[in-house]
């Protein structure tokens, strides 16, 4: 259950400054909600004290609790029963038993493991007969006779005496006879130097990248993968999953690249998705210029700091979500929203669109949507 943002004996307040007469439209904005949240509370905790929705909250938690526990219980009970006459010592019987149990029951792996005292690593494991004889007495011999090649250079000489072999059993090979050279590679991390920020002359110049995070209503988290161009304040755009991991970032660049163009430059924080080597490649390929900002200071990326802001204020903070569509069904219609409706005081109170087409003739051909 998501930790909200307000209190119970604030939504007992809200609720009775309702029941006394004020406007509900009044109170959503005192308050900083929307309506349906508003209405979602009435529905569950019209009448109630803030004692009884604390109560309630804390029964609720509780319940959903031994309901999952009695399914379990429940479950693997039944499974048992049907297994209990027969008879289980070596680890050979009590694999078949788990897979029988997992498919004739729907248990989990980790489930029906457990319920037979038997070890995941156990019922994984597969014995295969060693055929790595060769193998061991060719890389020994090389390794002798070449005590500082590593695998890099082995492998080609033992691909001469056995074309055949392939590289990954090699290596395996190679790594159980503990024949790794040390070395100290030398770390190589991104220039952290980035120019002072400032209003870019035109669009496509620098586009301002970062994530943010919030919960639904069941607790689950999801992410949002947020894209501003610097010169219009413009939502280029904002992903919204429960996971964005590199290439799933990268996808979105393309997305956004093929009806806006490529950026001169990227500005971003130094996140493990944004120092990807999938990222990496896909500027390099396009000529992107990844500009990192330096750790712990956020100022230097203020342009999507600030729309960051506005982004939580107006939608994550502003409504409480139930599923992740609805998450996405209200972004888009915000961002819509925000490019054409909203003004912006740094943009002379136009729209990021207006801006646009007002200081860029040249790209008003874009496809808003």
């Amino acid at each position: 259950m998501r930790k909200s943002r307000f209190s119970e004996s604030q939504i007992v307040r809200i609720l009775k400054d309702a029941e006394a007469g004020r406007s509900i439209s009044d109170l959503c904005r005192e308050n900083g909600i929307s309506s349906t949240t508003f209405y979602k509370w009435k529905t569950k905790f019209g009448g109630m004290e803030a004692s009884d929705v604390r109560r309630l909250k804390e029964l609720e938690a509780e319940h959903s609790r031994l309901k999952q526990m009695y399914a379990d219980l429940s479950l693997e009970n039944r499974a048992l029963k049907d297994v209990i006459a027969k008879k289980f010592v070596r680890p050979d019987d009590k694999r078949d038993l788990v897979t029988y149990v997992r498919i004739e029951h729907g248990l989990s792996l980790r489930r029906a493991c457990h319920a037979f005292g038997l070890s995941r690593t156990v019922y994984c494991y597969q014995p295969k007969a060693s055929e790595d004889g060769l193998v061991i007495e060719t890389l020994v011999s090389l390794a002798e006779r070449f005590p500082r090649f590593g695998f890099g250079k082995l492998f080609p000489l033992v691909r001469r005496q056995q074309p055949t072999w392939n590289h990954k059993r090699v290596y395996r090979v190679y790594c159980e006879l503990k024949l790794n050279l040390r070395r100290k590679g030398k770390k190589r991390l991104p220039s952290r130097h980035p120019e002072k920020l400032a209003v870019p002359a035109a669009a496509n110049v620098c586009w301002s990248v970062d994530f943010m995070s919030d919960v639904l209503m069941s607790g689950q988290r999801f992410r949002t993968f947020n894209v501003l161009d610097d010169f219009n304040r413009e939502a280029l755009a904002i992903e919204v999953d429960t996971t964005l991991p590199a290439a799933r970032v990268v996808r979105v660049l393309d997305r956004v690249t093929a009806w806006r163009g490529c950026p001169a430059k990227l500005r971003m924080d130094n996140g493990p998705e944004l120092i990807s080597v999938a990222l990496a490649d896909w500027a390099e390929q396009r000529g992107v210029v990844l500009e990192f900002i330096q750790p712990g200071k956020p100022t230097q990326n203020s342009y999507i700091e600030r729309f960051n802001r506005t982004f939580r204020h107006e939608v994550l903070d502003f409504y409480v979500f139930s599923r992740l569509s609805e998450v996405r069904e209200i972004v888009e219609d915000w961002v819509k929203q925000y490019n054409e409706q909203r003004p912006h005081e740094s943009l002379g109170d136009l729209t990021p669109s207006e801006y646009l087409v007002f200081n860029s003739p040249e790209v008003s051909t874009f496809d808003w949507h």
